[in-house]
């Protein structure tokens, strides 16, 4: 990391409310957890009086399977942005230039800042079709967040393809691709996967994910990776969590249905974006976005301000949550 870089670089704007009186629209996090889940972590209590099995066998088992890759690929981190982190500060050197989508997760672009590179910004809807050449990595978010863009396997893997021809590293960040049906690219040659347990299963204050990848780089990344990294009950429980299929194929469905359900409901009112993923993004139009916000926080619901994504300049975020907490987010906006 680049300690000039450090101290020019500021902090990214993210949704998730710590009032307990507001039902949180701005985070996009599952309301629900798998069951046992809690018996899980209590269990794990009892094991965290000593250092963890670095190598964290189970919860890279478990990994394997929820991805649909070998094993030995996995590697364990506290969440989706540590490995993320963990893929950019082993990879792009000062000076570097990196491929970062927009509108898009502010962080990828931090992250390409700290280690004193440069991020080279790209539509999102055009990123797979940039030329790789020049560039040290090239950053994809699928779907992407916060347009819920959805990337096909073929295309993504067609794009790697060109980025391997050009000797550019390709990070995905999958953190939403378990609300769909999609396969992951872990294990792709060229390719670092990002994945996290925070969305799908509810849990962003536990920090467990992990990144998949091959060759150099997966020594590279496994290396470099801290010790422990991985507390006992993050692991116990996140390797309990990827092996729930019956609650992920349940969430899917779940997601898919109110998805339809709240953006039938809001396109008379707003401009809403196709998406995948389990949130919508909203074009407001000429209101006026903080004054929106605003006004549903005092009607108990939160919603995301998305104006801080580059490009966009008069849209909100929403989550797509259980059936009975959409029924709130529609009433707070007058639908």
């Amino acid at each position: 990391m680049d300690p000039d870089a450090v101290r020019d670089a500021g902090r990214v704007p993210h949704g998730g409310s710590d009032d307990p009186d507001v039902l949180d629209f701005s985070a996009n996090v599952n309301p629900r957890t798998p069951p046992g889940v809690r018996e899980v972590y209590e269990a794990a209590l009892d094991d965290a009086g000593r250092y963890p099995n670095d190598d964290y066998p189970d919860f890279r088992d478990a990994a394997a399977g929820y991805v649909g890759c070998a094993p030995e690929r996995v590697v364990p981190t506290p969440g989706g942005l540590a490995g993320i982190r963990l893929a950019v500060e082993t990879r792009v050197e000062p000076g570097d230039s990196v491929l970062v989508p927009y509108p898009s997760f502010g962080e990828y672009a931090r992250e390409v800042e700290l280690q004193g590179a440069d991020p080279a910004f790209v539509p999102h809807d055009e990123l797979l079709d940039a030329d790789p050449n020049g560039h040290a990595m090239a950053v994809v978010c699928n779907p992407n967040n916060p347009t819920g863009t959805l990337y096909g396997a073929e295309d993504l893997r067609a794009f790697a393809a060109r980025c391997r021809e050009a000797d550019t590293e390709l990070l995905v960040d999958e953190a939403f691709l378990g609300f769909t049906n999609e396969e992951s690219l872990a294990g792709t040659p060229g390719v670092v996967v990002a994945r996290s347990l925070t969305k799908l299963f509810g849990l962003p204050g536990l920090r467990a994910g992990f990144l998949a990848a091959t060759g150099d780089r997966l020594d590279d990344l496994r290396t470099a990776r801290r010790a422990w990294n991985l507390g006992t009950p993050a692991a116990a429980v996140g390797a309990h969590a990827m092996r729930r299929a019956e609650f992920v194929a349940e969430t899917r469905e779940r997601v898919a249905s109110e998805r339809e359900r709240v953006r039938a409901a809001l396109a008379d009112d707003f401009g809403v974006f196709d998406s995948a993923a389990p949130f919508l993004l909203l074009d407001v139009g000429d209101r006026d976005v903080a004054a929106l916000c605003e006004a549903t926080e005092a009607r108990g619901v939160a919603i995301r301000d998305a104006t801080t994504f580059r490009g966009l300049d008069s849209h909100v975020r929403v989550a797509v949550r259980a059936p009975a907490e959409n029924d709130r987010l529609l009433e707070a906006l007058d639908v």
